[in-house]
């Protein structure tokens, strides 16, 4: 038997399936599974493909939650409804990774990440920050948030830095 993990939904090249992508193992895997059959909030991942952003709001307190959530974090309502969120921020905090990247990450250090706050939404979200050198990055800067393509099919979001 490999040692490779093997996903829900996917069958071991053993079973006669055609091997899956090429990934990290499952528990070293830093974005998260997407599709329907693997989390109740593939939505949001539908959205970034849609090139939205998408996160819930709890229908009994309208609380906003981020990341998206099944249950509301403040009153545990299930009753939830997707909501778009803003594109566009301004960077809170911001950090170079010179080593000890994440894995699958090693080749792209150094790279950026930060807080952005979200423009309109009382929010701050952590990402990955793209388009300027970490350098040139400076507090207050404006970003846009946009969805990028993982090697194996998935979709994340990340910050793109204005110069």
């Amino acid at each position: 038997m490999s040692g490779a993990a093997v996903r829900p939904g996917e069958r071991s090249s053993e079973e006669g399936g055609t091997p899956p992508p090429e990934r990290p193992p499952f528990l070293l895997d830093f974005f998260p599974l997407e599709e329907a059959n693997e989390t109740r909030l593939a939505r949001f991942f539908e959205g970034l493909r849609e090139g939205r952003l998408l996160t819930t709001r709890c229908l009994k307190d309208g609380s906003l939650a981020w990341p998206p959530r099944t249950v509301c974090p403040k009153c545990h309502a299930t009753a939830l409804e997707w909501i778009d969120l803003p594109r566009s921020g301004r960077i809170y905090a911001f950090s170079a990774v010179l080593a000890g990247a994440p894995l699958g990450m090693e080749a792209d250090v150094p790279f950026a990440v930060g807080l952005v706050d979200l423009d309109g939404a009382p929010l701050r979200l952590f990402g990955r920050i793209v388009g300027a050198p970490w350098e040139r990055l400076a507090i207050d800067q404006p970003v846009t948030v946009e969805p990028f393509d993982l090697p194996d099919g998935r979709v994340f979001y990340r910050f793109r830095a204005s110069s």
